[in-house]
């Protein structure tokens, strides 16, 4: 593995002195689980450290270079450090290629559970490189490899959640309040499951499953966009 790190910096843009803490930032616990005398760490607190780095260099980002009010802000700051955003950027940076985890998890390449590892892992890279470089390396990075996704979630409208943006766009192209219904309730009272119809006028457009009848209706709302192509 530590002859594979050259050609992940080389992809990153970066160069660590510390080979090391770059090599844990790939580290997955299940991975520590199948082999307990490995050298290092799993990840988790460079995680920890990463997140909180990421959090401070895009405020700071956005409060020197925007005017705008502190809720505005606060919603595009969401839309960047997501989990959703930084499994994207995980993808975009092959961190896949690298991540040191157990059989099983190495197998299970395209589930939901694999983007939040990849995304753990980008926050973890961070941690990593605020220890070898200081803060200034970690804003240099992320306003180089996220920030520049700002633009196109403000032209789209992304720091909106989707129920909203869906209701938003129904109402203008439509002239119509979208509604919500519960198609089916399943499970015990402390794992229920709601499932979700998200209707405009007549017509069902999409459903979405969720642990609350909100989660539901938010995951409806982002099928009914992709299925509408209102994305």
């Amino acid at each position: 593995m530590n002859q594979e790190l050259p050609k992940l910096e080389k992809k990153l843009g970066l160069k660590f002195k510390n080979k090391n803490i770059l090599l844990q930032a790939l580290v997955h616990r299940s991975y520590i689980n199948e082999n307990p005398h490995f050298f290092l760490d799993h990840n988790e607190r460079l995680e920890f450290l990463g997140d909180a780095a990421l959090e401070l260099a895009v405020t700071e980002y956005l409060y020197k270079n925007y005017p705008n009010p502190e809720g505005e802000l606060t919603n595009w700051r969401a839309s960047l450090v997501n989990s959703n955003m930084l499994a994207k950027l995980g993808n975009k940076l092959k961190l896949d290629d690298y991540l040191l985890l157990s059989r099983g998890e190495s197998k299970d390449k395209k589930s939901k559970a694999r983007q939040y590892i990849l995304a753990n892992a980008f926050e973890a890279l961070l941690g990593a490189l605020y220890l070898d470089r200081g803060f200034e390396a970690v804003k240099n990075f992320i306003e180089k490899k996220l920030i520049c996704e700002l633009p196109y979630i403000l032209k789209n409208k992304l720091y909106i959640d989707p129920k909203s943006r869906f209701q938003e766009i129904a109402q203008e192209k439509l002239g119509i309040t979208p509604t919500y219904k519960v198609e089916n309730e399943s499970g015990p009272d402390h794992a229920k499951k709601f499932r979700m119809a998200v209707y405009v006028g007549e017509e069902k457009v999409a459903i979405g499953t969720g642990s609350s009848k909100q989660e539901g209706q938010v995951k409806a709302a982002e099928k009914a966009l992709k299925k509408k192509g209102w994305e």
